[in-house]
């Protein structure tokens, strides 16, 4: 469906880290779902994300109390080393259908990674 012209919006979504020094990638923390997966995620909905592995990414929401996760279909390979992902869209909210690109730095450049497919967000609430 066609809502008119709209400016591409170009967002940068860099991921917080918990300055882990391990080798080894963490697993990702437990989840459970809390509601029911959703399509589409407005963007005003997340402040922050967080990249877990190369098939996980959880959408945080204003103060953190709202968490979206998405189980990417496929692994999205090189988006844990570069904790940091660029997008485009034409919509105030970001889908399943969407790709996501890996943004690598170097030096005081960056370059984007392939692209990767989202999935449904799901509402979940983190294991402590």
């Amino acid at each position: 469906m066609n809502k008119g012209p709209a400016a591409i919006l170009l967002l940068v979504t860099a991921a917080c880290t918990q300055g882990e020094t391990r080798e080894t990638p963490a697993p990702s923390p437990a989840a459970q779902a809390i509601g029911e997966p959703r399509d589409c995620l407005p963007i005003t909905q997340f402040s922050n994300t967080r990249i877990r592995d190369d098939n996980t990414i959880d959408f945080i929401g204003g103060a953190g109390n709202k968490v979206w996760r998405v189980t990417l279909p496929n692994r999205c390979s090189g988006l844990k080393s570069a904790d940091t992902f660029t997008y485009e869209t034409s919509l105030s909210q970001l889908c399943r259908q969407d790709i996501i690109y890996p943004l690598n730095r170097y030096g005081n450049d960056f370059q984007r990674g392939p692209g990767c497919g989202l999935a449904p967000f799901v509402p979940v609430k983190l294991a402590q």
